[in-house]
C-alpha cells in the first residue's frame, strides 16, 4: 500500500508539474503581445493623461507643476465645448447614416449575391486599397465648382451656374466621412447576417409573416450586435478625424481634432492639447456607452 500511495503521490506531483509548466508556457506565449499592447497603447495613453495635468511652463526650479487648470479651461471655454459637441454630433450622424446605407448592401451580399458573394466583398473594399488622403482629395475635386457633380448638374440643365455649397461645410464633412468608413460598417453587419439562422426566417414565412414583418421581428433584432458594432467602429474614429475637416470642411467644418493638432503644433501647448484629447476620449466613451445602453433596451423591447 505504501508503495502504491508513493507511486500515486508521485504521479499526482508529476501531473501538477505538467499543469504548472503548461500554464507557464501559456503565460510566456501571452507576454510578448501583452507587452507590445501595453507599450503601444497603454503607455502612450497614460503619458497623455499625465501630461494633461501639468502646467505649460515649469516652476522656477524647472520642475513640472501639476494642475487641473487645463481641464478647467477645456470645460469652461465656449469654443472647446462647441467643438466637442460638434465633433460628437458629426460622429453620431455619420455613424447612423453609414449604418443605414450599409445595411442594405450587407443584406444583399449575405442573402442575394449567391456565388458572387466574395466578389462583391472584394469590390466594396477596392476603394480602400488607396490612401485615405487620396480618397479625401478625390472627393474635394468631385465636390468642387468644376468637379464631377457640378458638371453633371450643368449638363442635365438642373442648374445654370456651378453650385458653390458642396464644399467647406458640415454636410461635406459628413458625406466624405460616411463614404470613408462605409466598409467598416458593411463588414460587421454582413458577418451578423451570415450567421443568422435561416430556419427562423423560414418558420416566420410559414407562419404568415411578410418580408417587412419578418425583417422587423427576426432579422433586425438578431443582427443587432452587428449594427451596434458598426456604429461603434464608425463613430469612435470619425470623432477624432482631422484630415477631412481641414480639406473638406473649411472653417465651418472644423472639429475638435483640428484644435488638438493646433495645440500640439502651432500653439506648442502640449498640456492643453493632452487635456483636449482626454476630454474627447471621455466624451466619446460616454456617447458610446449611451448607445450601448439604448441598444440593450431596444433589444429587450423587441423580445
Amino acid at each position: 500500500m505504501g508503495v502504491i500511495e508513493g507511486e500515486g503521490g508521485s504521479a499526482l506531483a508529476k501531473l501538477g508539474n505538467i499543469k504548472l509548466s503548461e500554464a507557464a508556457r501559456g503565460l510566456a506565449l501571452a507576454m510578448p503581445p501583452l507587452a507590445y499592447t501595453l507599450l503601444l497603447l497603454a503607455v502612450p495613453i497614460l503619458a497623455v493623461i499625465y501630461l494633461s495635468f501639468t502646467a505649460r511652463e515649469p516652476d522656477a526650479d524647472g520642475n513640472m507643476v501639476m494642475s487641473f487648470a487645463n481641464y478647467v479651461r477645456v470645460w469652461t471655454d465656449p469654443l472647446y465645448l462647441h467643438l466637442l459637441a460638434r465633433s460628437v454630433g458629426i460622429s453620431v450622424i455619420v455613424a447612423v447614416i453609414t449604418v443605414v446605407l450599409a445595411y442594405p448592401i450587407a443584406y444583399f451580399i449575405a442573402f442575394e449575391s449567391g456565388k458572387w458573394r466574395h466578389l462583391w466583398i472584394l469590390l466594396i473594399t477596392v476603394p480602400f486599397w488607396t490612401s485615405y488622403l487620396l480618397r479625401v482629395l478625390s472627393w474635394k475635386i468631385a465636390l468642387g465648382q468644376s468637379g464631377a457633380i457640378n458638371s453633371i448638374l450643368l449638363w442635365t440643365g438642373l442648374i445654370a451656374t456651378p453650385f458653390e455649397g458642396l464644399l467647406y461645410n458640415i454636410g461635406a464633412v459628413v458625406t466624405v466621412l460616411a463614404h470613408s468608413y462605409a466598409v467598416f460598417a458593411i463588414l460587421p453587419i454582413y458577418v451578423s447576417l451570415v450567421r443568422l439562422d435561416r430556419s427562423l426566417l423560414e418558420a416566420a414565412t410559414d407562419l404568415g409573416d411578410g418580408a417587412v414583418r419578418r425583417f422587423v421581428r427576426i432579422t433586425l433584432p438578431l443582427t443587432q450586435r452587428g449594427v451596434v458594432g458598426a456604429l461603434m467602429v464608425v463613430m469612435i474614429p470619425t470623432a477624432g478625424d482631422y484630415v477631412t475637416p481641414v480639406l473638406i470642411g473649411g472653417k465651418d467644418g472644423i472639429m475638435i481634432a483640428n484644435q488638438i493638432q493646433a495645440q500640439f503644433g502651432k500653439a506648442n501647448n502640449w498640456p492643453l492639447g493632452a487635456a483636449l484629447s482626454v476630454s474627447t476620449m471621455l466624451t466619446i466613451g460616454f456617447a458610446a456607452l449611451a448607445i450601448l445602453v439604448l441598444a440593450r433596451k431596444a433589444g429587450r423591447l423587441a423580445r
